[in-house]
């Protein structure tokens, strides 16, 4: 089964790195948050992968046409132009780069790569969020569900702590940024079936995949939720991206192989 992944948007919200490079490619512990997401889908058995490029698609392109070069050691006879390679730690990856176009949005990204998907079903996600989500179960989840889309949902932590006190105004819990009760969100981390492309419009450049199709989806009864009660982490600002470092420095939870 295959795997798309959104990597072609601006990354305005993290502008101090993305004017640089694409969003995608901002590092983690010294590899782009791109790889993390890969080595996810690698380690739990999927290691097939259409990536989505847009915005500065070519230095995703350059990543991975020099990666084995840049994961191997190697000695060089600047004489003759020889290279020899010692040995290499790369990983079995193998990736479909596709121009989706500039502004094109993620409906339009997802429309233009359907010919390199030749499966019933594939797997989606975008190009900035971690978690350690069961992805055999997820797939298992929505073959169950019969529909034409699964996406995985997600209780996101609160932005500040909640303070519960008694009438007296004792402090009875004090709770750092706790998961909402009843809220869950888009966490990426799609399943989907070729059938999905039925309910997009025919020019869908111009339109979010969030909207519209996902609209209609859910209007016929064909779009599923997988609940994830694990770790989940969208890199969306420079301060999410300091976190996920300091988390890769001790124990990150998606690192999950």
């Amino acid at each position: 089964m295959k795997t798309i992944i959104f990597a072609g948007g601006l990354g305005s919200r993290i502008s101090e790195e993305s004017h640089l490079k694409p969003k995608p490619m901002i590092e983690i512990g010294g590899k782009p948050i791109l790889w993390h997401i890969m080595k996810i889908y690698m380690a739990q058995g999927f290691n097939e992968f259409i990536i989505c490029l847009g915005y500065k698609g070519y230095i995703i392109k350059e990543y991975f046409n020099n990666y084995f070069l840049h994961n191997s050691n190697i000695t060089l006879d600047i004489s003759n132009n020889n290279l020899e390679i010692h040995n290499s730690e790369v990983e079995d990856f193998s990736v479909t780069l596709v121009e989706t176009g500039l502004h094109t949005k993620t409906a339009g990204r997802l429309r233009k790569v359907r010919e390199y998907v030749r499966e019933e079903d594939f797997m989606l996600t975008y190009g900035d969020g971690l978690a350690d989500v069961d992805l055999k179960a997820l797939v298992d989840f929505h073959r169950r569900s019969r529909c034409l889309a699964t996406v995985t949902s997600i209780q996101p932590s609160g932005k500040f702590g909640v303070i519960e006190s008694n009438e007296d105004g004792l402090v009875t819990e004090f709770i750092e940024k706790p998961k909402s009760n009843s809220t869950w969100i888009n966490g990426g981390f799609f399943v989907m079936n070729c059938g999905v492309f039925n309910h997009f419009p025919e020019e869908a450049d111009d339109i979010m995949l969030e909207e519209e199709p996902m609209r209609n989806l859910v209007e016929n009864n064909k779009l599923a939720t997988y609940r994830h009660y694990g770790f989940w982490k969208c890199m969306d600002i420079l301060r999410d991206k300091v976190e996920l470092e300091k988390l890769w420095e001790t124990k990150a939870p998606w690192r999950i192989w």
